[in-house]
Order: structure tokens, then sequence, then C-alpha cells
């Protein structure tokens, strides 16, 4: 199994940047794609952002043109780089790797980070 420990999470007024790092370390054969979910009360979860292990990748309407999603394969690590901060990014933000256990089966499952609170104010 993996280990998947957040950071970067915290408060920031509107306007501002946050940078969030997700790294993954434990037993696994690859990553297949890495993506960030976000809990709020008002929308409830949503898809942020996904990264595939080839460096395509897609984003939520809402986030479009402010976050980027990033990789580093070598340190197994994810990033959100968020930039142009709204009240309406507020939210608990969750990593999401999928993951192939080993060469021999094709099985994959998902692993989660505990959550970073990411709170924006006006």
């Amino acid at each position: 199994q993996l280990q998947v420990v957040e950071s970067g999470g915290g408060a920031a007024q509107a306007g501002g940047s946050l940078r969030l790092s997700c790294a993954a370390s434990g037993m696994f054969f690859s990553i297949y794609t890495m993506a960030w979910h976000r809990y709020s009360s008002g929308n409830q979860r949503e898809v942020v952002a996904v990264i595939t292990s080839g460096g395509s990748s897609n984003y939520a309407d809402s986030v479009k043109g402010r976050f980027t999603i990033s990789r580093d394969g070598a340190k197994n690590t994810v990033y959100l780089q968020m930039n142009s901060l709204k009240p309406e990014d507020t939210a608990v933000y969750y990593c999401k790797f999928v993951v192939r256990h080993s060469s021999m089966f094709t099985a994959t499952s998902e692993y989660w980070g505990q959550g970073t609170q990411v709170t924006v104010s006006s």
C-alpha cells in the first residue's frame, strides 16, 4: 500500500496563491493517474484537476486558467498551483493516486491523501 501525505494548505486572501503538494511512498509498480478533488459545503465533491502518467491534464471549468496541476515522476509527487484564489475555492482538498501494484497483476487501486483545508477570504 501507499502512504500519501498532503501539505501546503492554509489561509489566503482573494487573489492570492497557494501551492499544494502530495507525495506518495511505499510499495507499488507504477502510477497511472494523479488528481485533486475538493469538498465544500456548497458544491460538495468536485474533481479539480487530473494528470496522467504521460503528462496530459484536465481541469474543472471553475478553476481553468487559474490552477495548474503538475507532477514529478521521480519523486512520486503531484502539485496543485492555485492562483487568483476566490472565496468559492474554500474547501478541503484531497489528492488521489491510481496505482498498479505489480508487473504481474493489472489490478489498480486508488489511494487518497488525508485532506488539507484551503480557506480563502474576501
